[in-house]
């Protein structure tokens, strides 16, 4: 498995069992790789992953941006500004376990909530940014 695609599935995994996140997006929350054909509103989303080398010290690190995004029609922004912080909240300055790699550093470096093009839908984004090293 890829650096991406390990750091993608504990992330996914982290929002998955976190209460605050389940409170925000359903019980199993939801939580998916693209948009569903016939989504329940809220539901989030995985978006871009940036990796770059992070290379320290003779270890091979990567640096990696990872993009979560949510999307409510709640009629304002108080539904997607709480999953944002409840996602932050459940990623923030975690210890995750990565297959195949270790964890060095996890920060949510960005949020940001905005109406969609649409004019109905409510845009959030959150920006993690983690360095890991091979295990």
């Amino acid at each position: 498995m890829s650096a991406e695609a390990a750091l993608l599935a504990a992330l996914r995994g982290a929002l998955l069992g976190d209460a605050a996140v389940q409170a925000a997006l359903g019980d199993p929350a939801r939580v998916y790789d693209d948009h569903p054909p016939d989504p329940v509103f809220p539901y989030a989303t995985l978006g871009a992953i940036e990796t770059r080398s992070a290379d320290a010290a003779g270890v091979a690190g990567l640096e990696h941006l990872a993009t979560f995004h949510v999307w409510s029609r709640y009629g304002g922004r108080a539904e997607a500004l709480a999953a944002i912080d409840a996602a932050r909240a459940a990623l923030h300055d975690r210890a995750l376990s990565v297959a195949g790699r270790r964890l060095v550093l996890l920060l949510a470096t960005f949020a940001d909530v905005f109406r969609a093009g649409d004019g109905r839908t409510t845009h959030g984004v959150l920006r993690v940014r983690a360095i890991t090293e091979a295990a």
